[in-house]
């Protein structure tokens, strides 16, 4: 599946989905981005059941301040409309197929029950 590009105006829409969503906060002018970037790209290929987004810290500046984005790139892990995992920094292949395993077993009533109290 090819990456989707997110907006302030379909962010909430893609993430409160059912499924997993893994998000890279990017810029142009970054050069981590842009070593991260098809590594990112291939893990979407992999992976057709994940929605993989993509926001452009330059041209949504309120995405990136809602979320606290410091340093780009940054990816967000969020499952059933839960952010599950967010950390900056470019990750080799294996490390973020490592981090969507995890995501994918984590138990979710858990989860929904430690975020509601």
């Amino acid at each position: 599946m090819a990456t989707v590009t997110l907006t302030a105006e379909n962010f909430d829409e893609v993430a409160q989905g059912d499924g997993i969503v893994l998000v890279d906060f990017w810029a142009e002018w970054c050069g981590p981005c842009k070593r991260f970037a098809p590594v990112f790209e291939k893990s979407a290929g992999k992976h057709p059941d994940i929605v993989f987004g993509k926001v452009d810290t330059e041209a949504q500046p309120e995405l990136s301040e809602r979320f606290g984005i410091a340093s780009i790139p940054t990816l967000m892990a969020i499952r059933e409309g839960v952010i599950v995992f967010a950390e900056p920094g470019a990750l080799p292949e294996p490390v973020l197929e490592n981090v969507i395993e995890q995501v994918r077993a984590l138990d979710m009533e858990d989860v929904h029950r430690r975020t509601e109290n």
